[in-house]
């Protein structure tokens, strides 16, 4: 054993070795994460999307076996973008949302877990989003790992880091997380943190101190880094007849979603929430002082129907049926109009968030498709939403600019479209 070879380190080379030959698609997603010993504040491993930490006491508390686990557990953290998939969910409840939609999934994969791995029979093949809401607000489990890509505290349990004195000594249901800690409060960030999947340096020196959060940049940046990744191991690990029915699964439902609705709608209303707080002068009869006020309560989305006569009416009530999922989740105000060359007759229909969202009518077919009418009402009533969903097959002819506002084109069919967000609705 070399100097800077200790039981640990070892340990986890070999346990690397052995996902990459008995299950290579998950040995390739942990080869992007530089290992990095963290002594002190992580009490079992921890990941930030950019490396794995371990505390080398608790790696070597664990067989070779439970070490391909762990390593396995905090890559497909990494892989299935835990770190942008939050939104308004508090936090502790969905670390534990994420740790019971992986734990099965390795199960499954033939993988030993610690004997503090929480696997519920109740979450198999169930979705982090799915989990969260089954999870009592006084759950007591705890996580695994320390969650380290979204540290905003807020009162959650499970994820948060520990802010316990330095410890190196795992107890035997040690867990990544302390009830009640606040990672803000130790003053983050380390100057250690150079390193980004794929490099090839690991095991430097010691990270002594909890590693800066993640902005809001670096999360939509490494959440497409990580999707280039999984898509890489898996044509790997399918060339080599090694992707196993489970894995297969779960990269052909997170690459090629069927109908992603909640989770990317969510996605745009957690980050334009209008619950900034502003400062205006308060009227005379609120007297001098000035406090801070909510601006909105509500975010506003615009859905647009295309109805030239290729979208079936099965096909708009599923969608329909999906926005109202959405609207009975989150305080959304919705702004319907229908179009195939022209808006249709009668609209908008407009849905405050306490009613509930359905289809006005049935409406016809006509001969073409044209977007702009949808687009034009939008700027005549200089009304900004803070997402537009067109519903379309994308044959037809567009504004040649895109709005400055975020747009979703769900697409029957094969169609491209020139700008927004194209999503495939299979």
């Amino acid at each position: 054993m070399s100097a800077s070879e200790t039981p640990a380190t070892t340990k986890l080379a070999a346990a690397r070795t052995r996902l990459i030959l008995d299950k290579p698609f998950l040995g390739a997603l942990v080869l992007r994460l530089p290992m990095q010993e963290a002594q002190g504040w992580c009490k079992t491993t921890a990941t930030d999307m950019r490396n794995l930490y371990y505390n080398p006491a608790y790696i070597e508390g664990l067989t070779l076996a439970q070490t391909e686990f762990v390593l396995a557990h905090e890559a497909l953290h990494c892989a299935l973008s835990h770190f942008v998939r939050r939104g308004h969910r508090v936090k502790g409840k969905w670390d534990l949302a994420c740790d019971f939609a992986i734990n099965p999934l390795l199960l499954q994969e033939g993988l030993t877990p610690p004997a503090e791995a929480v696997i519920l029979d109740v979450f198999n093949q169930m979705t982090a989003e799915e989990i969260y809401p089954c999870i009592a607000d006084d759950e007591d489990h705890e996580t695994l790992d320390q969650h380290l890509y979204d540290n905003q505290s807020d009162g959650g349990q499970g994820g948060e880091a520990s802010s316990a004195p330095p410890d190196n000594t795992p107890t035997q249901n040690s867990s990544g997380s302390s009830k009640g800690d606040d990672p803000e409060k130790q003053g983050g960030g380390s100057g250690n943190m150079a390193s980004q999947p794929g490099s090839d340096g690991e095991d430097a020196q010691a990270v002594h101190s909890q590693p800066r959060p993640l902005s809001v940049q670096e999360r939509e940046s490494l959440a497409q880094q990580w999707q280039r990744f999984v898509a890489s191991a898996a044509q790997q690990a399918a060339a080599a007849g090694k992707l196993g029915g489970g894995m297969a699964r779960l990269v052909e439902t997170w690459l090629q979603p069927k109908l992603p609705w909640r989770m990317l709608l969510a996605h745009y209303f957690f980050e334009s929430a209008r619950n900034d707080y502003n400062y205006m002068r308060p009227s005379r009869r609120e007297g001098d002082m000035i406090l801070p006020s909510l601006k909105s309560p509500h975010s506003n989305m615009v859905v647009a129907l295309d109805t030239s006569g290729s979208i079936s009416d099965h096909e708009i009530s599923t969608f329909i049926s999906e926005i109202g999922a959405i609207k009975g989740a989150l305080p959304v105000r919705i702004t319907l109009l229908a179009c195939d060359v022209k808006l249709v007759e009668g609209g908008p229909w407009i849905f405050e968030p306490w009613e509930d969202f359905f289809l006005p009518q049935r409406f016809t077919g006509g001969g073409g498709t044209h977007f702009e009418p949808v687009f034009a009402w939008v700027d005549q009533h200089e009304f900004r939403p803070d997402v537009l969903l067109y519903f379309t097959d994308a044959l037809g002819e567009f504004p040649a600019q895109a709005p400055d506002y975020p747009v979703l084109w769900l697409v029957k069919g094969k169609a491209d479209v020139p700008w927004g967000n194209r999503i495939q609705l299979n």
